[in-house]
């Protein structure tokens, strides 16, 4: 692991999490791997079309945050860990966990491969 690999996936989870919020789709066009899937919250998985297409609706979590974020980088594979907190539609506080694997290509940068969200 380099300094500078966990700066570049540090700053790459902030943005994930800021492009959720903002429903930035062209965030991920840019930083999601063709083949990636996402395993949703109620049990269905959902390939990288599935998941721009749920990106580009409105978010129902504008607060959404991310806390206890722990990088670890194996090689040329890295996962993210980290809990979330947001206001739900109800305006009750919500929370979830999520784990996010990222390859590090051959020009040094990284795509998001794969990621697992819970929600409580």
């Amino acid at each position: 692991m380099t300094t500078s690999d966990h700066a570049a996936l540090k700053t790459l989870n902030e943005n994930y999490i800021r492009a959720v919020r903002e429903s930035d789709t062209g965030w991920f066009e840019q930083y999601l791997s063709t083949d990636f899937l996402n395993s949703n919250p109620d049990g269905t998985l959902v390939d990288r079309t599935g998941f721009l297409a749920q990106i580009a609706r409105p978010t129902t979590v504008p607060d959404l945050v991310c806390e206890d974020v722990q990088i670890r980088i194996l090689n040329d594979t890295a996962l993210i860990h980290a809990r979330t907190a947001y206001t739900r539609p109800d305006g009750q506080r919500g929370g979830g966990r999520y784990t996010d694997i990222w390859m590090k290509q051959s020009n040094g940068s990284w795509l998001c491969v794969a990621a697992h969200v819970t929600r409580g």
